[in-house]
């Protein structure tokens, strides 16, 4: 029986740390949540065998954001075979998950007091460790874009622990243990409404761009944490609110170095939400499988939905 977040050890005034729950030497965080008992439970979510891929192009969104450049991708001819190579590829670049060396708590380190910096082939808090079973489970959708008609996805809204328990019980969404919850908030129907200017618009503000987002308060990490998800993925570029307010300070750090619950971003639930909605059910089987790359502080998603 996992503690509730109220019972966790308190990290000065960051909030509540889940430091040594999984032991001392963990890697995965909450995704030790997904069981065997958990994935043969959510094979049973298959009705149709229909397939939703839940991934953007690797070249989108375009321009990058948040200061990433553009890769370039080379073919090259080898005799009578033909082989390719990335440049300047940035592995959260698109529909990416954010590692456990994403973020770090400041002086604390990064997730379990891990204190020594990132480096290309170090092991410890790798990405790699989550491509070694994947990220298999009962995925849940909660559509907030739905559910909130009037959300403006392209400006700074903040949606609350309130907002998320009001979505789940208005779609009849239980969300239990080792559950992927992923919330759509229709940024990405926005963004491609926008023209090639009004996307450059938004690369150029680096950091600073507005979108709609988890509110990044302690309440929004309580939620999460108590309702033992074992991964967060969102439809928008940050999972939590942008710019937000250093005053209430970052979902980031709450989830990803305190907690140990990775965050997925630019996750494309559009056409997975309608088929959702057409069959009136908040669940599916989630399938996603990271890169096997060792020292990596990301990865793509490589994400798909089973109907």
């Amino acid at each position: 029986m996992l503690p509730k977040y109220a019972e966790l050890p308190r990290l000065d005034d960051y909030g509540n740390h889940s430091w040594g729950v999984f032991g001392q030497d963990d890697e995965l965080g909450t995704l030790n949540l997904i069981d065997a008992d958990a994935v043969r439970a959510a094979t049973a979510l298959v009705r149709t065998g229909e397939r939703v891929g839940l991934s953007l192009p690797l070249d989108q969104p375009d321009p990058p954001l948040f200061r990433r450049e553009p890769f370039r991708h080379t073919v090259k001819r080898i005799g009578s075979m033909w082989d390719d190579r990335l440049d300047s590829f940035f592995p959260q670049g698109s529909t990416q998950w954010d590692g456990f060396r994403h973020h770090r708590v400041r002086r604390h380190g990064f997730y379990g007091g891990v204190q020594d910096d990132p480096a290309p082939g170090n092991p410890r808090l790798s990405i790699h460790h989550w491509a070694s079973s994947g990220i298999i489970g009962r995925g849940v959708l909660l559509d907030v874009a739905r559910h909130f008609g009037d959300l403006d996805a392209l400006a700074e809204r903040s949606i609350t622990a309130d907002d998320l328990r009001a979505v789940a019980e208005a779609q009849g969404a239980e969300i239990r243990p080792g559950d992927i919850l992923c919330v759509r908030t229709g940024w990405l129907s926005a963004y491609r409404g926008l023209d090639a200017e009004g996307r450059a618009a938004i690369s150029a503000q680096k950091s600073s761009f507005s979108s709609a987002g988890l509110a990044a308060d302690e309440s929004t990490a309580e939620l999460l944490w108590d309702w033992h998800v074992a991964a967060i993925s969102a439809d928008n570029p940050a999972v939590e609110v942008t710019p937000g307010d250093a005053a209430v300070g970052s979902l980031h750090r709450r989830l990803l170095g305190m907690l140990g619950i990775p965050l997925g971003e630019l996750f494309d639930f559009d056409t997975l939400a309608a088929r959702l909605h057409e069959s009136s059910r908040p669940d599916f089987l989630f399938v996603s499988v990271p890169l096997a790359l060792v020292g990596g502080l990301g990865s793509p998603g490589n994400a798909v939905a089973v109907l």
